[in-house]
C-alpha cells in the first residue's frame, strides 16, 4: 500500500504536467480574446496535442480521485479547448458576410415556387381591385383605409392628387402619404410570414388584401391621367417594398404548406424542417424594408422626375434580381 498522501499525490502530478496545461490556458486565453489570426502554426498545431494530453489528465485525475479542484480547472479547460478544436471559431463578421453573400440568397432561391405564388396573389389582388375601382369608384374606400388614403381619394380633385405625386402639397403632407403606405407593407410583411402556419390561408388573404391596395392607389390615379406619373411614385421604392412582401409571403407559404402536407414527416418536424429556410428569407425582408424606407425617405423626396424614378426602379429590381437569382460559386467547389 503506497504511504504518499493524496495531497502528496496531486502535486506530484500536477507538478509532470502543469507546464503542458499552462500553455494551452495561454493560447486559449489569446484565442478568445479575438486573436486567433494571431496565432502561429506552430501554435494552432500544438493545441490538439495539448487537448488530447489534457483529456488524458483529466481521465486520470477523476480515476485516481485527486483532489477536486484540479479536475475541475481540467474540466474547464478541456470544454475550452474543446471548442477551439471541434467548434465553429466564426467571427460575427463572417457570420453576416455569409449571411449577405450566401445564406440569404441560397433560402429566397429556394423559395421560387412560393415567390410565384406570392406574387401571382398579390397580382391578382391589384386586378381585381384595379377593374373594381374602374366601374365603380366607390369601391376605392373598401380597399384602402381612410388613414392612409388622408384625403387622396374618389372624392378628391385630380390637382390635389398631382400634388401629391410631385410634392407641391407641402413636404408634410407627402411624407405622411408616404409613411402610411410603408407602415401598411412592412405589417403585411410581418403578418404574412406569422400567420403562415396556419395553413397558408390567413398569408394567401393578406397578399392578395396587399395587391387589392396597391391596385386601387393606381387605378384611381389612372383615371385622372395620372397612371404614368402613380407608377414612377410608387416604383421607385416599390420594388424593393413590394418584393420584401411577396418573399414574406412566400416564406410564410413555405411553412404553411408544411403545416398542411407533412409527408412522412410530423407536422412539427415538417414545420422546423421548413422554417429554417423562411427564417433566414424573413431575415433578409427586414434589411429590404430598411433599404425600402431609405428609398421612400430619400430617393422619392430627391428625385422628382418621373422618368428618373423608373430609372432608379429599373435598376433597383435588376439589381435584386441579379442578387438572387443570378449564377453563384459553389461553396465546395468554387464553382
Amino acid at each position: 500500500m503506497s504511504d504518499v498522501s493524496p495531497t502528496l499525490r496531486s502535486q506530484r502530478f500536477r507538478r509532470e504536467r502543469e507546464a503542458d496545461w499552462a500553455r494551452l490556458e495561454r493560447l486559449m486565453d489569446k484565442a478568445e480574446k479575438g486573436s486567433v489570426g494571431k496565432l502561429t502554426d506552430e501554435e494552432i498545431l500544438a493545441v490538439p496535442v495539448l487537448y488530447r494530453s489534457t483529456l488524458s489528465a483529466l481521465s486520470v485525475a477523476r480515476e485516481t480521485s485527486l483532489d477536486q479542484g484540479l479536475i475541475e480547472f481540467l474540466e474547464t479547460l478541456s470544454a475550452r479547448a474543446y471548442f477551439f478544436v471541434y467548434g465553429s471559431r466564426a467571427t460575427l463578421q463572417d457570420r453576416v458576410t455569409g449571411f449577405f453573400r450566401r445564406d440569404w440568397p441560397v433560402a429566397v432561391k429556394g423559395l421560387w415556387r412560393e415567390t410565384l405564388v406570392s406574387a401571382g396573389l398579390m397580382l391578382l389582388g391589384a386586378l381585381v381591385a384595379a377593374w373594381l375601382v374602374t366601374v365603380e369608384p366607390e369601391w376605392f374606400y373598401a380597399f384602402v383605409p381612410a388613414e392612409m388614403a388622408n384625403g387622396r381619394d374618389p372624392a378628391a380633385s385630380t390637382e390635389t392628387l398631382r400634388a401629391t405625386l410631385d410634392g407641391t402639397d407641402g413636404h408634410d403632407g407627402l411624407s405622411v402619404f408616404a409613411a402610411s403606405l410603408f407602415t401598411h407593407n412592412a405589417q403585411v410583411a410581418i403578418l404574412a410570414f406569422a400567420l403562415g402556419f396556419a395553413l397558408c390561408l390567413p398569408t394567401g388573404l393578406l397578399l392578395l388584401y396587399n395587391g387589392a391596395t396597391v391596385g386601387a392607389f393606381v387605378a384611381l390615379f389612372a383615371s385622372r391621367g395620372l397612371g404614368w406619373e402613380i407608377g414612377g411614385w410608387l416604383m421607385i421604392h416599390g420594388v424593393t417594398e413590394l418584393f420584401a412582401v411577396v418573399l414574406a409571403g412566400a416564406a410564410g407559404l413555405r411553412i404553411g404548406w408544411a403545416v398542411a402536407f407533412p409527408g412522412v414527416r410530423t407536422r412539427l418536424d415538417a414545420a422546423v424542417e421548413s422554417g429554417r429556410t423562411a427564417a433566414v428569407a424573413m431575415a433578409g425582408v427586414v434589411v429590404m424594408l430598411f433599404v425600402a424606407g431609405l428609398l421612400e425617405g430619400f430617393g422619392r423626396q430627391l428625385i422628382v422626375e418621373t422618368w428618373a424614378r423608373y430609372t432608379v426602379a429599373g435598376v433597383t429590381g435588376l439589381i435584386w434580381f441579379a442578387y438572387f437569382y443570378g449564377p453563384r460559386r459553389s461553396p465546395v467547389d468554387g464553382r
